[in-house]
C-alpha cells in the first residue's frame, strides 16, 4: 500500500540520542506564537524550543479526540485500522478492535462504530522497542488509554506519574488534586508538578543509559482553571474584538509553555541537551465547543469560546483542519536546522517510525505501520508526504461537525467522504485546495470530478487493505425525521463548566480510638456495631496508617463490602513520598462482605500504608469489618 512506505532505517553503530516526547493535550495550531495567529498566547519557550530545531507548518492529530491519537504515536496506526476511533480509553468495556453498530437513530444516515477502547497488549509499542534496545523509559502526565493492566507500566514505561487514566487531571489543577496519591500543596499547579517530577527521575536516571521521556501534559484539557496571578495578567490584554479572548485559558496555555521550559533548562543543566531529540506535538486541534463566563479587567462579565482555530475551521472533535491541524517541532541536533520551518506535511503516526529511525532501532516487520518516517525533511529535504487518512465515524456536536466520513490528504488537496449522507444514501464528497483554501469554505468536488474519483479510490484501497471497519446505511432511518440544516450546527451552544461552589469542600481528618493506628482522610466517616463506613465525597478518601512497620513482601488482607476498584500505597523506610509503582488495586464485586488480599510486593520495612475505598458517585460508599497487616489485625469493634 503506498502509504505505509516506511519501516525505520538503521542507524547502527552510532550512538543512541535521548529523547523526549512532549504532547499537548487539546493544543490548537492557532494557540501559540509559532504560526503568528495568536495576539493574546504566550508561548516564549516553544519559541526557544523552536530556536533549537524545525517547525511544522502542516503538523497533523491523526484523530480530532484524545485517546486515538495517543495510541497512533504509541503503535505507528492509523486508528482506522486499530479501530480506536473514540476518546474511549476510560470506559469500563475491554475492546481490542472496533464492531459495527447495526443500527442508528432514526433520523441518523449512517450507522456509526464501538471503538476500540484499549490497546492491545501484544503490539509493539514505541517505548516497549525503545526499551529492548537498552533505553530508560518514563511516562509522566495525562495517559487516557487505559487502567492496570493497560497502564504505561504494561507498555514499556519503567516508571508512570501520577499513574491516572482520566480524561483530565481530575477536578482541578490546583492543589489539592483529586488524582489518589498524588499530594502537593495548596494552589501548587500540576503541570508544575509533572515538570518537576519529570526533573527529578532526569536528575535520577542511570546515566549509562539513553533515555525516552514521555512527558503528555495535562494542559490545555478542561477542567478550565489555571494560577489566579496569570488570569488576571491576561485580563489586561483582553480584546473582545477578538476570536481568543480567555484570560483562563491563556493562563493555561502560560503554565503549559512553563513546563516545556523546565525540561528545557533540565537538559541544558544536565549538559545533555546537544545529545537530546525532543518533540512537541498536540493531540488534536483546540477546543472551541466548551465556553467559559470571564471578566474583562474593568470586570465586565461576558461569555466566551474556550479559544479559536482560526483561520481553520473547526476544532476538536471534527474532521475539519481546526480538528485535526496542530503545533509541532522537533530538535534534533546536528541534522534539523536550527530555527528552521519545514512544509512537509506529517502525522502522529509518523512520530513511530521516525523517532525509531533516529534511534537506529527496527521497527517490527509483522507490525503494519502507517506512519512515514520524515527524517530526511529534519535533514533539510522536501518531502510528499504519500496519501493521509483521518478517520471519524461518528455523529459530533460541535461546531462544524460532520456525520461519519473519512478524510484524504494528497498535495495541496483534501477530499473528505461522509458515508450515505448523499443523494438516496450514496456517499457525499467535499474537496478543498487547502494550498488556497485553508479555511476549508470553497467546496471544489463539483468543478473536479476527476480530483474526487482519484482521491475516492485511495480511500477505497486504504478501506480495503488496512480492513477499515466503516459504517452501513441505517436500516432504520427515516428521511422525514432526518433535518440535514443541523449538520454542524452545536445543539444547545456551549458547553459550560459547573459553576464553582462557593463553599470548598475542606480537608477533613477523621480520628477515633477505635481506628487503632489509623486515620480516615477526606471521606464521610463512621463507626457502628464494628463496622467502619467511609461514604463519597468530592474528594479521594483513604485510609492511613503511619505505624505500620512490617516487614515486606506481605499481604494486607480486609474484609469489605460495596462496588468497584480500590487502591493501596506504601511506603518503605527511607522514602519520603510513595512512589508509583508501589501501589496495587482491588476489586470488589458485588454489595456482600469479601475478605480479599492484597499483595504488598517490594522488599524493605513498609512504614506507611494507604488504603483507597472503592467508592465514588454512582457506588458512595464502603464498608469494612477488620484489617490485617503482617498479622497485625485492626478489628473496628474492639477498644
Amino acid at each position: 500500500m503506498a502509504s505505509i512506505l516506511l519501516l525505520a532505517h538503521s542507524t547502527a553503530g552510532a550512538e543512541k540520542p535521548n529523547i523526549v516526547l512532549i504532547l499537548a493535550d487539546d493544543l490548537g495550531w492557532a494557540d501559540t506564537t509559532l504560526y503568528g495567529h495568536t495576539t493574546l498566547y504566550e508561548t516564549p519557550n516553544l519559541q526557544r524550543l523552536a530556536a533549537r530545531g524545525m517547525t511544522f507548518t502542516q503538523a497533523y492529530a491523526a484523530h480530532p479526540l484524545c485517546s486515538p491519537t495517543r495510541s497512533s504515536i504509541l503503535t505507528g496506526q492509523n486508528p482506522a485500522r486499530s479501530g480506536f476511533v473514540a476518546p474511549a480509553g476510560h470506559i469500563p468495556e475491554v475492546r481490542y478492535s472496533a464492531l459495527p453498530k447495526l443500527h442508528g437513530p432514526v433520523d441518523q444516515p449512517s450507522t456509526t462504530l464501538l471503538s476500540t477502547t484499549r490497546m492491545d497488549p501484544s503490539k509493539p509499542t514505541l517505548a516497549k522497542l525503545l526499551k529492548e534496545a537498552g533505553y530508560s523509559t518514563a511516562h509522566f502526565g495525562k495517559w487516557h488509554l487505559g487502567k492496570a493492566p493497560h497502564s504505561p507500566l504494561e507498555f514499556g514505561f519503567d516508571v508512570d506519574i501520577p499513574h491516572w487514566n482520566g480524561s483530565g487531571p481530575g477536578r482541578t489543577y490546583l492543589a489539592p488534586w483529586s488524582i489518589p496519591g498524588l499530594d502537593g500543596e495548596p494552589g501548587e499547579h500540576i503541570e508544575d508538578r509533572m515538570a518537576e517530577e519529570a526533573v527529578n527521575w532526569l536528575k535520577n536516571r542511570d546515566k549509562e543509559k539513553p533515555f525516552f521521556l514521555n512527558y503528555w501534559q495535562f494542559c490545555v484539557h478542561a477542567p478550565f482553571g489555571a494560577k489566579p496571578d496569570l488570569i488576571e495578567r491576561y485580563r489586561q490584554k483582553i480584546d473582545l474584538d477578538s476570536e481568543q479572548r480567555s484570560p483562563t485559558y491563556a493562563a493555561m496555555v502560560h503554565s503549559l509553555d512553563d513546563a516545556v521550559g523546565t525540561l528545557l533548562d533540565a537538559l541544558d543543566a544536565e549538559g545533555i541537551a546537544d545529545d537530546t531529540v525532543i518533540v512537541f506535538y498536540s493531540d488534536n486541534g483546540g477546543n472551541v465547543h466548551c465556553g467559559l463566563e470571564e471578566t474583562t479587567a474593568d470586570r465586565q462579565n461576558y461569555t466566551t469560546a474556550i479559544t479559536s482555530n482560526a483561520p481553520l475551521r473547526g476544532g476538536k472533535g471534527n474532521i475539519n483542519e481546526g480538528g485535526i491541524r496542530v503545533p509541532a517541532v522537533v530538535v534534533w541536533p546536528d541534522h534539523a536546522v536550527a530555527g528552521s520551518t519545514s512544509e512537509t506535511r506529517i502525522q502522529s503516526t509518523d512520530l513511530y517510525p521516525t523517532l525509531l529511525g533516529i534511534a537506529g532501532v527496527s521497527a517490527p516487520v509483522d507490525h503494519p505501520i502507517d506512519g512515514y518516517d520524515f527524517s530526511a525533511a529534519l535533514k533539510g529535504s522536501q518531502l510528499e508526504r504519500a496519501a493521509m487518512f483521518t478517520y471519524v465515524p461518528s455523529y459530533g456536536n460541535t461546531p462544524g461537525w460532520l456525520p461519519p466520513s473519512m478524510a484524504v490528504h494528497h498535495g495541496k488537496w483534501k477530499l473528505i467522504r461522509t458515508f450515505h449522507h448523499g443523494t438516496d444514501g450514496a456517499d457525499e464528497y467535499r474537496l478543498f485546495d487547502l494550498s488556497q483554501d485553508i479555511g476549508e469554505q470553497h467546496n471544489l468536488a463539483a468543478d473536479h470530478p476527476d480530483h474526487v474519483q482519484r482521491l475516492d479510490s485511495l480511500i477505497d484501497a486504504y478501506i480495503a487493505e488496512a480492513n477499515v471497519i466503516i459504517p452501513a446505511a441505517n436500516p432504520k432511518f427515516d428521511a422525514s425525521q432526518y433535518d440535514p440544516s443541523k449538520i454542524g450546527i452545536q445543539e444547545g451552544g456551549f458547553k459550560m463548566p459547573p459553576a464553582p461552589k462557593s463553599d470548598p469542600q475542606p480537608v477533613t481528618t477523621f480520628k477515633d480510638p477505635l481506628l487503632k493506628d489509623w486515620l480516615v482522610k477526606n471521606g464521610k466517616v463512621s463507626i457502628e456495631d464494628g463496622i467502619l463506613s467511609i461514604g463519597y465525597t468530592t474528594r479521594p478518601a483513604y485510609l492511613a496508617n503511619a505505624k505500620t512497620n512490617t516487614t515486606a513482601p506481605t499481604q494486607l488482607k480486609l474484609r469489605t463490602r460495596g462496588q468497584g476498584t480500590g487502591n493501596i500505597q506504601w511506603r518503605l523506610d527511607g522514602q519520603t513520598d510513595f512512589p508509583t509503582d508501589q501501589s496495587q488495586s482491588y476489586q470488589v464485586k458485588s454489595s456482600d462482605w469479601q475478605e480479599i488480599t492484597i499483595p504488598i510486593t517490594s522488599e524493605g520495612r513498609v512504614m506507611q500504608i494507604r488504603i483507597f475505598p472503592p467508592i465514588s458517585k454512582s457506588h458512595p460508599t464502603a464498608e469494612l469489618d477488620w484489617i490485617d497487616i503482617g498479622s497485625h489485625i485492626t478489628d473496628f469493634a474492639e477498644k
